[in-house]
């Protein structure tokens, strides 16, 4: 038993010492119970779904979030060292019962920090079904995290690929989207879950029922998870080979050994395909066939036009998934290279050579995602002004790949990618959205989407381009964020060589290498 113990303590001390996970905790339900339930349900409206159903879901869909993230960057990140405890004597049994017993009790951790938000919110008309079906989703999602850290180690796919599942089950399931849509959405994982915690029967939960399919998807996701784990931790694999950086001298090497990492990864390639597919092509298959007015400027006048709304709603996803995608990869170019910039710097190369090689990916990542993204709207969405959306995706694309990359320079892992998906999501999936109000609030001019998702608006919507100040605010966005990339990485880059060339020297040495006085060094 104390061989037990001891792993899961170890466990939950790393995940609690981590002061952004705590503030996570308390950041995703506010985001979803308090800020985004009513904006939701209003769309649900729209969709054919159930609008109060959604405001009790909130609870399951944020303890979820929490905890795939949390266990896939557990099952990830320590699966070498896993491995190495097994080898060292621990028991493969024992480990995978600590890691799965931590799993659990993350999922009532973060179910408990939703419940307390849902609970804050308002009155609770059947709290053990709230509280048993926000537990269930949590547990199912500790399953999808471990089983997507155990087969996904780049953390740039298991991280999308996370996403895609969460979006997936959340955005098409039964609260948001019509019942009668059953057929498409009844393999989701929380599928049943929702409708039982919902108290909406589904009628085709068969001899089981929807609780009892929900406990089948529960027990599945822990014992799935489990052999997952077994599997990693008794497998004994090939290290992989150590890289040796070249001789890097110029921003044009820097690019191109930034851009090779992308070329073996075919995953990354197949994911930057897949999610706009079914963000954009499967948003107008669940839209309700219905026209449906929006504000556009013509002629420096705001008019309202009238729009076909499934149309409309596949157009408005664009933007969504390009800001969704690009954040993601300016977050993990620049946080899987942080430190080895500093080595690279420390080596000799220019700063400025090196961070021009690393805004040349996030320019690739960008056009590669924007390209990916628009080809599918073309098939679905008849923009007005093509050449005008075109470059408003790309300005999109560009503020969001630019403002991960910020993120990517201060925060870590966990805290990036959940403020990478919220910031997004609040900006454009609530504030700027065109389907909840006509007019943005005047607060939403602050968000970094808001001058592009104008440009596209205007673009998308009308026949001539009149919406120059959003291209304007999406150019200054672009500019201090740039300058912001470049401040940050000049002080990480700066502080760390002056550190490691100064330790260690003696006194007149490191005199010489401060102040440059050739005495000192004649001296010695």
């Amino acid at each position: 038993m104390r061989a037990l113990l001891i792993p899961i303590r170890c466990f939950l001390v790393e995940y609690v010492r981590n002061p952004a996970n705590l503030l996570v905790l308390v950041l995703i339900p506010v985001v979803f119970v308090l800020v985004a339930a009513q904006p939701m349900a209003d769309a649900a409206k729209l969709l054919g779904g159930t609008g109060v159903a959604v405001e009790t879901a909130t609870a399951g869909w944020a303890s979820g979030f929490l905890a795939a993230l949390a266990m896939y960057f557990q099952t990830c990140q320590a699966n070498s060292a896993d491995r190495r405890l097994v080898l060292a004597g621990l028991p493969a049994a024992k480990l995978v019962m600590a890691r799965m017993v931590t799993g659990l009790l993350i999922a009532a951790l973060v179910s408990a920090a939703a419940l307390s938000t849902l609970f804050l919110r308002g009155q609770v008309d059947d709290p053990a079904r709230v509280i048993a079906g926000t537990l269930m989703f949590a547990v199912i999602y500790v399953g999808i995290g471990t089983a997507v850290g155990s087969l996904l180690k780049d953390q740039v796919n298991g991280t999308v690929v996370i996403l895609l599942v969460w979006i997936l089950d959340v955005f098409f399931g039964p609260a948001l989207t019509s019942p009668d849509r059953a057929e498409i959405t009844r393999w989701m994982p929380t599928h049943y879950v929702t409708l039982w915690m919902v108290d909406l029967p589904s009628g085709h939960g068969g001899y089981l029922g929807d609780l009892g399919l929900s406990l089948v998807w529960v027990i599945a996701a822990v014992v799935g998870s489990g052999l997952l784990l077994t599997h990693e931790v008794s497998a004994h694999r090939r290290p992989n080979a150590a890289s040796r950086p070249g001789r890097v001298a110029q921003a044009a090497e820097s690019f191109r050994m930034g851009l090779r990492q992308y070329r073996r990864d075919p995953a990354l390639w197949l994911l930057l395909v897949t999610v706009p597919i079914i963000f954009i092509l499967l948003s107008k298959t669940i839209t309700k066939e219905q026209y449906s007015v929006m504000r556009v400027l013509e002629d420096g006048r705001e008019v309202d036009v009238r729009v076909w709304l499934p149309e409309t709603h596949a157009g408005t996803m664009a933007p969504i998934a390009v800001a969704s995608l690009a954040t993601v990869a300016g977050l993990f170019i620049a946080l899987n290279n942080r430190e080895g910039d500093k080595r690279l710097v420390l080596s000799g190369m220019h700063r400025s050579t090196l961070l021009t090689g690393r805004f040349g990916e996030v320019a690739v990542s960008v056009i590669v995602i924007c390209a990916a993204s628009l080809a599918v709207t073309a098939l679905v969405f008849p923009a007005r002004q093509w050449p005008g959306f075109i470059g408003g995706t790309l300005l999109m694309g560009a503020v969001y790949a630019l403002l991960g990359m910020c993120l990517g320079f201060i925060l870590g892992r966990v805290t990036g990618v959940l403020i990478a998906f919220v910031v997004p999501f609040l900006d454009l999936g609530i504030t700027q959205s065109p389907m909840l109000r006509p007019v943005p609030p005047e607060l939403a001019s602050l968000l970094p989407g808001y001058g592009p998702y104008r440009v596209l608006i205007d673009t998308g919507l009308s026949d001539k381009f009149d919406d120059v100040a959003g291209l304007l605010i999406g150019l200054i966005w672009v500019s201090g964020l740039s300058i912001a990339v470049v401040t940050i990485f000049v002080a990480r880059t700066g502080t760390a060589r002056h550190h490691r060339l100064t330790a260690g020297m003696p006194e007149p040495r490191r005199q010489t290498l401060v102040t440059g006085n050739p005495k000192e060094s004649g001296a010695r």
